[in-house]
């Protein structure tokens, strides 16, 4: 007999009486089914199947009350997630909403006592891994970005772009919709050639090599992770582009005090730089740009300011551990602070929405290809937080903003109206 059939039946009992009780009043879209097979609640044709392969898992989320140790234990294989992802996260802001009444309280912790403390499960080596981190350090941007090359090629489009797509129409392909995305952010600078122009946070090299490419500029791409420095490197070897690109493995805090550029783009990298770090990022900045130039400034926001959640607490455990965001309004006012004047500020949410839903999907058609690049936990890990984001994105909770500046009492290089950005 394997452990699941030796376990007691007043175990599943006790399951099915907390779960049954908790889940009173949900309708959303996932069916829960316990350990021993049976199905508790939701519709059995729900999009989303959450299997509790173990009930220390559930003691755990009782117990502590927290979403890190439901994340552990789905990395450790004692849940079990089929079908729709991201309908997962209905349950959860449920779960996270739900205010049992003291009479229920105690009959569901009374309950929670029949089960096991310890899963069947271990805790992966990459959740072993989660510790703090300094914010913006080379070691806290190699935990996600230097997993593996081959592992973002696997879900990322041909340029290997791993932020919002810019969408024409919900059925536009990924592939497209990205090179749509470099090439807008190429217009919004207002790039022209001969024009220098700085790529902070520069990833594998795509919007460097794009905005040479196409609009004959001379790009300084900057990163702290040695895996996308190496694949840019070699890829601008590759397409003959060692004079015109330049890309350095450089903290932007170490930038020389006598280089200068006509443009400054930075794209993916701003949530990992801290809140606290906002006037060191754009007094740098605005140092190395020229008088005449302009700033776009690409990053996720969200609408309450940095708060230390359960989900934020797993997030920067595991995902990336010196993530934090905060308000647009934040953003805008730091930039204020820093001698900025606002041109333009465009919410690209419902796009990342559907990036990240092509980005699942290609992952998990790719699962098996995944797990022997990274192992299973690592693929768990990126299917779970990628569909949580789209989730919240969906929700409104979450945003991504392209803020395009330049420098106060100084004349601005763009024309009177936006027309030109959708020729």
């Amino acid at each position: 007999m394997d452990d699941l059939s030796r376990m007691e039946p007043d175990q599943a009992l006790a399951g099915k009486r907390i779960l049954q009780r908790i889940l009173a009043d949900y309708s959303g879209p996932v069916a829960i089914y316990l350990w021993n097979g049976e199905h508790v609640t939701g519709d059995a044709t729900a999009p989303c199947r959450l299997e509790i392969r173990h009930p220390a898992a559930m003691r755990q989320m009782l117990l502590h009350q927290a979403i890190v140790p439901l994340g552990e234990a789905y990395l450790a294989g004692d849940l079990v997630v089929e079908g729709n992802m991201e309908a997962l996260f209905d349950l959860v802001e449920y779960l996270r909403r739900y205010k049992a009444k003291w009479s229920d309280r105690v009959s569901i912790l009374n309950q929670a006592l029949h089960l096991p403390t310890h899963g069947q499960g271990s805790i992966p080596e990459i959740a072993r891994a989660g510790r703090a981190l300094h914010r913006n350090s080379s070691e806290a941007i190699a935990r996600h970005y230097d997993v593996s090359n081959d592992f973002y090629r696997l879900w990322l489009d041909p340029e290997m772009v791993y932020s919002c797509a810019y969408f024409r129409d919900t059925e536009q392909g990924l592939a497209e919709a990205q090179e749509d995305k470099l090439d807008y952010i190429c217009r919004k600078l207002h790039l022209r050639p001969g024009q220098s122009l700085l790529d902070i946070g520069c990833g594998w090299g795509a919007l460097a090599i794009w905005a040479t490419h196409h609009y004959g500029v001379q790009t300084h791409g900057i990163t702290l992770s040695n895996k996308q420095y190496e694949y840019a490197k070699e890829r601008i070897q590759r397409e003959g582009l060692e004079q015109q690109v330049t890309i350095e493995l450089r903290d932007y805090r170490d930038l020389p005090d006598d280089t200068h550029y006509d443009r400054v783009v930075s794209v993916g990298m701003f949530e990992h730089i801290g809140i606290a770090n906002f006037p060191c990022y754009f007094k740098t900045v605005s140092r190395v740009l020229k008088p005449d130039g302009l700033f776009l400034n690409h990053g996720i926001t969200n609408d309450t300011g940095w708060q230390r959640t359960s989900i934020t607490r797993f997030v920067n455990r595991y995902v990336f551990p010196d993530g934090e965001l905060t308000r647009i309004s934040a953003v805008c006012s730091a930039m204020e602070d820093a001698g900025f004047a606002i041109v333009d500020v465009e919410s690209l949410r419902r796009h990342y929405v559907l990036t990240l839903r092509r980005w699942i999907e290609r992952l998990e058609t790719q699962r098996e290809e995944a797990v022997k690049l990274v192992g299973n936990s690592a693929y768990l890990l990126w299917r779970l937080y990628m569909a949580g984001s789209a989730y919240y994105f969906e929700q409104g909770s979450l945003d991504i903003y392209q803020v395009l500046a330049g420098h106060r009492y100084q004349p601005l290089p763009t024309p009177l109206r936006r027309t030109d950005l959708y020729l």
